[in-house]
């Protein structure tokens, strides 16, 4: 089923992408809606709330932002931007606040990406040039280095395994029953693991083992590490069950694990937002649960910067907070995805133009 209207087959398109068709639609009419006093009003409002965390009123604007019109003016604009589901306004207050829509509109097309002082430029690339042994280290880096720039809560994770290909096997007999494969990917990745046997293993097997594995599998994707191969294996090696099986169940074991690295979430806790005991349980109970973190860093799409704020997530654990996610690539090589995860109120230019300008250094990396 095809719409005439968009052009898509709506069967084919996933729920994220169903979002994503969504907002450009919403941003769409918004434009219709926005003349450029609106957009400036709009712009000083968020920019004001995300500085100060207090619902903002016409005077603030008037004479922190220098917007050349009345402070009447304002308030007509304001309520205008309110009537329209931009602004909502709180019960304490005369003041308004950046609703959902309001922020999207200002991520979408009024944010400026160039947020960053030459101090954070400098100490971006000193932490950029540390030298690491595995490139793993690198993504933990960029990580680290997001969280103390924007003092948000910073979580990451490496690229998929089944995305990476084998460069090289390596088995070690560290006993009689005891072996050691080290596993090098295309992406500089390195993975260890220790494989038991119920059985003796010989230097000679261990020989042939090393032999066999890279001559099957070097340079293929590591999806190949399934049932073929140990059939394949058993054929050509006429080694017991009991040595093949627990080295291909290790190896897969070891690939298919997910580390997920964690920086600054004590500095959250540091916002107006987490005052709410609501808030706080909900983020703690987000950075707790793996599978969450996993999907919220795998929901977008490849070298691309995604900003969700509030109910865009899919997950309902994230309503209270923005999540701003992209994968990096060193010389073409997928290193994984880091994500930042904030209020609504965070500070998205700042957020930004320091993801762009530690993906612009992560490429120039050789």
């Amino acid at each position: 089923m095809t719409s005439a209207k968009n052009g898509y087959n709506i069967y084919e398109v996933s729920r994220q992408t169903i979002g994503v068709l969504k907002l450009t639609i919403k941003t769409k009419e918004v434009k219709k809606l926005l003349d450029d006093r609106k957009k400036k009003v709009l712009q000083a409002i968020v920019e004001e709330y995300i500085n100060t965390a207090e619902p903002v009123s016409s005077n603030a604007l008037t004479t922190n932002h220098g917007l050349d019109c009345s402070s009447a003016t304002i308030r007509n604009e304001m309520a205008d931007l309110e009537k329209a589901g931009y602004l909502d306004k709180t019960h304490t207050s005369s003041g308004r606040v950046p609703s959902e829509k309001g922020y999207r509109y200002y991520v979408d097309e009024l944010l400026k990406d160039d947020d960053i002082s030459l101090e954070e430029i400098k100490y971006i690339s000193d932490k950029l040039e540390t030298k690491v042994n595995e490139i793993e280290d690198l993504t933990k880096i960029a990580a680290n280095t997001i969280s103390e720039v924007t003092h948000y809560t910073t979580v990451s994770i490496g690229p998929k395994a089944n995305s990476q290909m084998i460069e090289e096997i390596k088995f070690v007999l560290l006993g009689s029953r005891m072996m050691m494969a080290v596993i090098l990917t295309d992406s500089g990745l390195v993975k260890e693991t220790i494989i038991k046997f119920d059985e003796d293993v010989t230097e000679k097997q261990v020989e042939t083992i090393n032999y066999m594995f890279n001559k099957k599998l070097k340079g293929q994707p590591i999806e190949t590490i399934d049932r073929p191969l140990e059939d394949y294996l058993y054929d050509e090696m006429t080694y017991s069950v009991n040595v093949i099986k627990p080295i291909i169940e290790q190896i897969k074991k070891v690939l298919e694990e997910e580390h997920i690295y964690l920086e600054g979430a004590n500095k959250s806790f540091d916002l107006p937002e987490f005052n709410s005991l609501e808030v706080a349980k909900n983020f703690v109970n987000v950075l707790d649960t793996k599978e969450l973190v996993t999907d919220m860093l795998e929901s977008g799409f490849a070298d691309d910067i995604h900003v969700y704020i509030g109910e865009e997530n899919q997950k309902k654990e994230l309503k209270d907070f923005s999540v701003v996610t992209f994968k990096h690539k060193v010389n073409g090589k997928d290193l994984g995805t880091i994500g930042i995860i904030g209020p609504k109120r965070m500070d998205y230019s700042k957020v930004i133009s320091v993801m762009k300008y530690i993906n612009k250094k992560l490429k120039e990396i050789e």
